[in-house]
Parts: C-alpha cells; sequence; structure tokens
C-alpha cells in the first residue's frame, strides 16, 4: 500500500453550474450548485440556507446514517442522499468542487446520476496546477457485514474498478451482475441507472411519510408481492397517478428499464459514489457482493483510517544535500523568529497547499541545558512549534509582504509523539492544508520525522496578523 503522486494534474469545473429539482425523502424543492474549488480542497457541500452557510466535507467519518441513503453530519449540519452527487463527480474525474444546496437533500431528479453528470458537463472540466495523489493498492483489503453477508473488498489493479454483485432472493429481480473497468465508461454504462425498491419497501415508506418526493419517474420498483385494490389507490396517491399496473417484468409501469441489469449498476453508482467519501482516488479493483449504504460506507471509514496511517509513515523523500529553495537568510525574511527560537534551518518545497523544511538539532540548542542534564531530550512542544513555524511559511507565502505580519496559534489538535528527538537527528517537517486558507487562517495537517520515522504529528490552526 502506498500514497503517490501520480503525473495526472487535478481537476474541477470551469464555471459554476446549477439544478432544481426535490428531494426524494423530504419532498422539499432544492436547488443544487455545482462551484468550482481550488486544487487539494477536494469534494464538499455547502448548506447556503443555514446561518454561516457552513461546508461538510465528502468525509466517511461524517457518515452517521445509511438506512435510506448516506447521510453526513458535522457540528448537527445534516447532508441527506449524498451519494448520486458524488458518484457523477467522482465518475467525470473531478477532483476538487463545492456541491452549494439550499435544503439539506440534493435533487432526486431521475433517480440516477444522469443530470448530474449533464450539468458538469455544461460547467466545463479544467485542469488545475496541482497533481493528483492516488492510493496504490498492493494487498486485498475487505470488509464483511456478518449480519447482512454483504462483503466488499479491494484488490490491486492498475486502475481504478468497481464489480458488483446484487441478490435480493426474489424471483423477480433474481441476480444480477456489473463492471466498470474505465472510470470514463461511467458516463455511459452507469450514470443512468435508476434508484430501485421493492413495493414492500415502498409500502412502508409510505406509511411513515418517507417518501415525499418520489414518483414513478425516479424510483424503479420491483414487485415482490401481489398488488392488492388498497394498495393500488395508496400508489395512486402517493404518486399522483390515474391507474397503476405491472409490466410483464415485475415492475411497476410507466418506466422502461435502461439496462436488463439496471439494478447492479445503480448499486455500482452508489458504490462509486459512497467511496467517494475516502477522500483520495484509488489505484485498485473494488469487488461489492450484495452492496448497501452501510457496507460501502464502513469500508470507505476502513481505507480512510488505512491511508491515514499510510501518509502519516510516508517519510517525505528529499535531498538533504541539494540546494533548498529558501536557507535560512530568507526564511528569516519571512519570519520573525529569532534566535534562540527559530526553529527550522531550511525549506526545500513550497507549493499552495504543501510545504517541507528541516533542522538539524544539535547539542547547542539552549533547551538542551534543562531537558535533560545527561540525557538531552528535544521537548516535544519546540518539536510542534517548529511545524507551526513551517505553516507559517506556507501561510505567509500568501501575501506579498511577510515581513509586516505575525503569525499566532489559534489551535492544536489531535497532537501525538512518537519517537524522541535528540542531539545529532536531522528534522523533517512536512505540513499540508487540511482545507484551503480563508481570511489569513491556515488549518493545517503537520508530521515530524527524524531517523527514517514519524516523530511527531499534530493538526495545527494559524492565523496570520499584520503588525500595526
Amino acid at each position: 500500500m502506498g500514497i503517490v503522486n501520480t503525473e495526472i494534474k487535478q481537476k474541477t469545473i470551469k464555471s459554476e453550474v446549477s439544478l432544481t429539482g426535490v428531494g426524494l425523502h423530504t419532498g422539499k424543492d432544492v436547488t443544487l450548485v455545482f462551484k468550482p474549488a481550488p486544487a487539494n480542497s477536494g469534494l464538499s457541500f455547502k448548506r447556503v440556507d443555514l446561518e454561516g452557510e457552513p461546508l461538510i466535507e465528502a468525509d466517511a467519518n461524517y457518515v452517521t446514517n445509511t438506512q435510506r441513503g448516506t447521510c453526513l453530519e458535522k457540528n448537527g449540519v445534516i447532508i441527506q442522499t449524498s451519494e448520486h452527487v458524488l458518484a457523477a463527480l467522482v465518475g467525470m474525474d473531478i477532483d476538487n468542487a463545492i456541491i452549494e444546496l439550499n435544503a439539506s437533500e440534493p435533487p432526486i431528479m431521475d433517480g440516477s446520476s444522469k443530470f448530474f453528470v449533464e450539468a458538469l458537463e455544461k460547467a466545463g472540466i479544467v485542469e488545475q496546477d496541482a497533481l493528483r495523489e492516488e492510493f496504490v493498492v498492493t494487498d486485498i483489503v475487505s470488509y464483511v457485514d456478518e449480519e447482512s453477508g454483504s462483503e466488499i473488498l479491494v484488490m490491486p489493479s492498475n486502475e481504478y474498478q468497481i464489480t458488483t454483485m446484487v441478490d435480493f432472493g426474489t424471483k423477480v429481480l433474481g441476480t444480477q451482475n456489473a463492471t466498470l473497468n474505465h472510470i470514463s465508461d461511467f458516463k455511459n454504462d452507469i450514470s443512468n441507472a435508476r434508484t430501485f425498491s421493492f413495493l414492500h419497501e415502498i409500502e412502508m415508506l409510505l406509511e411513515h411519510g418517507l417518501i415525499k418526493g418520489g414518483d414513478l419517474n425516479n424510483a424503479i420498483v420491483y414487485v415482490d408481492k401481489a398488488l392488492s385494490p388498497k394498495t393500488m389507490e395508496k400508489l395512486k396517491v402517493a404518486f399522483k397517478k390515474d391507474s397503476i399496473a405491472v409490466k410483464p417484468n415485475g415492475i411497476l409501469d410507466n418506466l422502461t428499464l435502461h439496462h436488463p441489469n439496471e439494478a447492479a449498476r445503480h448499486k455500482l453508482l452508489d458504490v462509486l459514489g459512497d467511496l467517494a467519501l475516502v477522500g483520495t482516488r484509488i489505484r485498485g479493483k473494488i469487488i461489492a457482493n450484495k452492496p448497501g449504504h452501510f457496507v460501502n460506507t464502513q469500508f470507505a471509514k476502513k481505507l480512510s483510517k488505512l491511508i491515514k496511517n499510510e501518509r502519516r509513515n510516508n517519510v517525505p523523500n528529499i535531498d538533504l544535500n541539494q540546494q533548498p529553495l529558501m536557507d535560512i537568510t530568507q526564511i528569516m525574511a519571512m519570519l520573525p523568529h529569532r534566535q534562540p527560537f527559530l526553529l527550522i534551518d531550511k525549506v526545500f518545497e513550497l507549493t499552495d497547499s504543501d510545504v517541507i523544511a528541516t533542522k538539524n538539532v544539535t547539542m547547542n540548542e539552549e533547551f538542551f541545558k534543562g531537558h535533560f542534564p545527561g540525557a538531552p531530550v528535544m521537548p516535544g512542544v519546540l518539536i510542534v512549534e517548529a511545524m507551526a513555524q513551517t505553516g507559517g511559511i506556507l501561510v505567509l507565502n500568501t501575501v506579498p509582504d511577510p515581513e509586516n505580519y505575525l503569525t499566532f496559534f489559534m489551535k492544536m489538535d489531535n497532537v501525538k509523539f512518537k519517537q524522541k528527538v535528540m542531539p545529532g537527528d536531522t528534522l523533517i517537517f512536512k505540513c499540508s492544508l487540511i482545507t484551503p486558507i480563508r481570511r489569513g487562517i491556515c488549518h493545517m495537517q503537520g508530521y515530524a520525522y527524524a531517523n527514517g520515522k514519524l516523530c511527531a504529528e499534530a493538526e495545527l490552526m494559524a492565523q496570520i496578523s499584520k503588525v500595526k
């Protein structure tokens, strides 16, 4: 397993584009707007109907409910049924975008990703000045839900591929398979596969008022039980139809299947959308047996954790003997810190989202006088401070006159120390943006390495302030 930088550039949309419709479960009118987003910002939802227009990143760790679609929640803000929109974005090979909503649920449209794909095409897709990362699968990783018998795994492959196998144990649907060998085939082969339900599920949802935006144009209904006159009347009222009948292939009328295996294709669409929550492109083949939103998102959480661990242990590969991007004189021209509190010596890499710096730790450091006599160890708080100074280079690089700014800590989270740092060690610091820099506020993930190992990590937030 490993995280690699590919030679493929990240992509976003050229201009914003909007769609309107109703939410399947809420029945509320909703407008969705796709907007371009900066490189390395990923996919995120924005609730423009709420105060402060809160942002909810497409992150598996925010999944709270999977009963009737994949529901995300962050700080009490909810996004329902996220999977069809996310599948369209990944299927169109888009890395960064903001999905603005004026309600909690995207419009269901026809129950597929087709209309989202068409909107994204209309907006246009552009390359960005940043390379895409991929999680390269070298071993099989799997997740099994013992209760349902569902299983999903990923195995090595040269590209991202998905195969789904569905079996609901009913004659009307039977066993179906679907495969996506190339993401470029998503638009033609998968995007128009619509959501589906069984008659007994529709009855339950109607009984509890949970399918207010549904009609026969956005869900295939497989009739797995006798259609009683009472049920027929309920369906006619709910779907606003004068008459409803069952077609010879066992689905309610007013819909024609796009594919004989449309159910399996839609399950593949759901897998693609749910695994977008991993947040990193996957180079591997997904095989999903009886997939569902619960097993999909549990697997996404497992992959997300695995990727985070890979990223933590991925020591930056830099040549310490090469000419640095910034030497100590250039660093001092940007940072206000001075001896004995300037804790980085060189900067080797600096982009809009990442920075790599180093410090050579010597016995001449002031703090070794008291930490500790006879057993010199660099204080962990100073390792974090050095990390923050590295991040300071990242945020100060965004202003034309960094010498006129000071950088102040706002928050530290998830601080962990793994290895001791002693005289003679060379520390390598890497800081990467978690979210884009806004109003001089920098939220980043920092790592410190020594002797080829991770020695400290922390989530840091800092703000630059102009000197008056």
